[in-house]
């Protein structure tokens, strides 16, 4: 008797140390991670800033709120302004002695720049414009002026008509441009109404040539998203003359460009051509003649990012290559690269390089823990920060990269993270997590969030995978053009294929596979769900395509669904259009689906998951449709992200672990929640009051 309670008390012990060592539903909430970083000239510090969560049923609803620290290269750090703020668009001073910021403070009613000095002080307003906020901002390199992008100011005429009435919206019509300023950076006491410079079109960046003379200047035709996608151009732009003297053109998507620091030279990353899904390509362009070469020319991989060095015509930059990054360096007039960093290492992201080129920093994220704070000296990486320390005392389920040929040959990869406590010879259920884009792809490092079971799923005993399908990024242009022209076709094929693959491995039970996506990979989650409904019995779509007729008239980048994803139109193919759209399978789902969407979604239309709900309900069919109200493309808000985490998971649960048959409750009680959480800060507030006996 005594052995049988012994052992029981043992029991109890060990799973209450593992509920509190795996990382849970409830931990997400909770995680913080890097989101800018930016290194100081002088290299001794690293100013960034860092996510900090909202407390579920006590914040107001919102996104994360986001907080200005600085770390310097021992990794000492010193919180500068926290609370709920949100601090962005981090720049330091040329000396090294103030960093500027954007933010709304205290009563401000529209976004403003501000400055705090490094070595104490108070944060104080530089500037504001009248009646409307600073988008973006860039400190000339002398320091005594700051190019400024902003909106114009809306006509108070408009607020006064709106409150009479008069709403009337012209769709893509009317739309204003966001216009170039360049101020004196001199403390103004009120707010500004500076002159735009002579910039057509709408600016959407700039940047400073190193002797103050020239920028860098990024246009698009109008607001729109898909002129920003597909029409977007580079100028060099003189101040003196207060005119565009060269454009750039380059066909198809293009991304972030920057002056060397002689301005002879202009890294840009860019699109192969205009059918090229991604701007992973690097191209380097002569001011004086405005010709652009491909600086490495079939690079099998995606250039991230770019950042010259101060002294020297060499450019640093990120790559993601597989599942992998690595942090590189070449010079002009070669196109032989030097890693810095390899791969394995972290993740990177965000470059950043010190005035004497002896120190970049960046964010850096792994399997074990989000974007955390690095720098490199002499190509050794350093962590900084440790955002979450909590972490530290989680067990990891072991994630790796693996490989494989698709039926036709094709190699593809992905990333496998395991159950935790796996055992060999054990078949566990999977939950298969496919990307969106389909000109993304997934990486060998932090892969949970709300949406994203990775470590969480592995906690409950789940295979979670992440199929790099063909049609991602990371492998070059001629890889991420396979799936183009073929919707739900190989593309999609390829997930069947990684399912088979890890069945056969030993690790997954065929009959307990669960698929779930958001954007591209909703697409795929409502597909796996219909028209490949024998091989998923499960599926959590988010944000996903149904329908690709209606898609291509309720979306804001139906040229860019042309150029990069279709390459052809509705009109073209009706029938093959209906065909490759979920929506046309669901007579045959044997596949329990619950669909999730942003209410005020302008790339995926929230009628794209009530076309597909309304065609399996009235079919009979297992199928429940969440909305959540002011969220978009992807749920922003801390209430909405959880709910959405707590939703896919018991979906999964209910038909993968548990075997049910019938769908589970539609209710969470967050009511029970609420007042949980109520009476904890309640006692919290009692205990210090209550007197000790004796």
């Amino acid at each position: 008797m005594l052995k049988t309670s012994l052992a029981i008390a043992i029991g109890l012990s060990s799973s209450l140390a593992f509920a509190q060592s795996a990382i849970t539903v409830e931990d997400i909430p909770k995680v913080k991670s890097v989101i800018q970083t930016t290194v100081s000239p002088d290299g001794d510090s690293v100013a960034f800033t860092r996510s900090l969560p909202r407390t579920l049923y006590v914040d107001e609803n919102g996104s994360n709120y986001s907080e200005l620290f600085v770390v310097d290269d021992k990794g000492v750090e010193r919180p500068f302004i926290t609370g709920s703020v949100n601090i962005k668009s981090l720049q330091w001073s040329n000396d090294s002695k103030t960093i500027y910021f954007l933010a709304k403070l205290k009563d401000d009613k529209y976004t403003s720049l501000y400055q705090i000095p490094v070595d104490g002080g108070q944060a104080q307003a530089v500037m504001s414009l009248k009646d409307t906020s600073i988008s973006s901002y860039q400190l000339s390199p002398d320091n005594k002026q700051v190019a400024i992008l902003a909106m114009p100011a809306a006509d108070k005429s408009e607020k006064e008509l709106k409150k009479l009435g008069f709403k009337a919206e012209v769709y893509e019509l009317g739309l204003k441009n966001k216009q170039l300023f360049i101020v004196d950076l001199a403390k103004a006491d009120k707010p500004l109404t500076p002159t735009a410079l002579n910039v057509d079109n709408y600016v959407s960046d700039v940047n400073w040539a190193a002797n103050g003379e020239k920028l860098l200047v990024k246009t698009q035709p109008t607001a729109l998203i898909d002129d920003k996608y597909t029409k977007s151009m580079w100028h060099l732009f003189d101040i003196a003359s207060n005119k565009v003297t060269l454009s750039f053109k380059t066909e198809g998507k293009l991304g972030d460009a920057e002056l060397s620091h002689d301005g002879k030279y202009i890294a840009i990353l860019g699109a192969e051509d205009k059918h090229d899904p991604a701007t992973g390509r690097l191209f380097i362009a002569d001011t004086k003649t405005a010709e652009i070469t491909e600086w490495l020319p079939n690079f099998m991989g995606h250039v991230v990012d770019v950042e010259w060095s101060h002294k020297r015509n060499t450019l640093n930059f990120i790559a993601n290559v597989g599942t992998e990054s690595f942090v590189a360096s070449i010079k002009t007039g070669s196109n032989k690269y030097k890693k810095l960093v390899k791969e394995g290492k972290f993740i990177a992201s965000g470059l950043s390089v010190s005035d004497s080129d002896k120190t970049l920093a960046l964010r850096g994220n792994t399997a074990k823990h989000p974007n955390e704070v690095f720098i490199v000296r002499s190509n050794k990486a350093k962590r900084l920060t440790d955002s979450n320390s909590w972490l530290n005392d989680k067990r990891f389920a072991k994630q790796e990269t693996i490989t494989l040929k698709a039926r036709d040959g094709v190699e593809l990869d992905g990333v496998l993270v395991y159950p935790l406590d796996y055992e060999k010879g054990t078949r566990y259920p999977l939950i298969m997590s496919v990307h969106g884009g389909p000109e993304s792809h997934d990486k060998n490092g932090w892969v949970t969030n709300y949406s994203r079971p990775g470590q969480m799923g592995a906690a409950r005993g789940y295979a979670v995978f992440y199929p790099n399908y063909r049609g991602s990024t990371g492998k070059g242009v001629d890889y991420s053009k396979l799936g183009q022209n073929d919707y739900a076709g190989k593309e999609f094929d390829d997930l069947v294929d990684f399912k088979n693959h890890l069945v056969d491995m030993g690790l997954v039970d065929t009959k307990r596979v669960g698929i779930t996506g958001g954007s591209y990979g909703g697409y795929a989650s409502a597909w796996g769900a219909t028209k490949l409904t024998e091989h998923f019995a499960a599926s959590v779509m988010f944000v996903g395509v149904t329908n690709q007729l209606s898609k291509f008239g309720t979306t804001d980048i139906s040229n860019e669904m042309n150029l990069v994803h279709a390459r052809s139109y509705p009109w073209d193919k009706w029938q093959w259009y209906l065909e490759r759209s979920p929506i046309y399978w669901a007579g045959q789902s044997e596949t329990p689906l619950l669909i999730m969407h942003g209410k005020d979604d302008p790339r995926v239309h929230p009628a794209q998951s009530m076309e597909l709900y309304r065609y399996m309900k009235v079919q009979g069919k297992d199928v429940r449709l969440v909305y959540y109200p002011g969220e978009g493309h992807g749920n922003r808000k801390v209430a909405a992200q959880y709910d959405y985490s707590l939703r896919l998971m018991r979906w999964m649960d209910n038909y993968l672990m548990e075997g049910k048959k019938d769908m589970p409750a539609f209710e969470i009680d967050h009511a029970a929640k609420l007042k949980a959480v109520v009476d904890q800060l309640i006692k919290k507030t009692i205990d210090p009051f209550i007197a000790k006996p004796g």
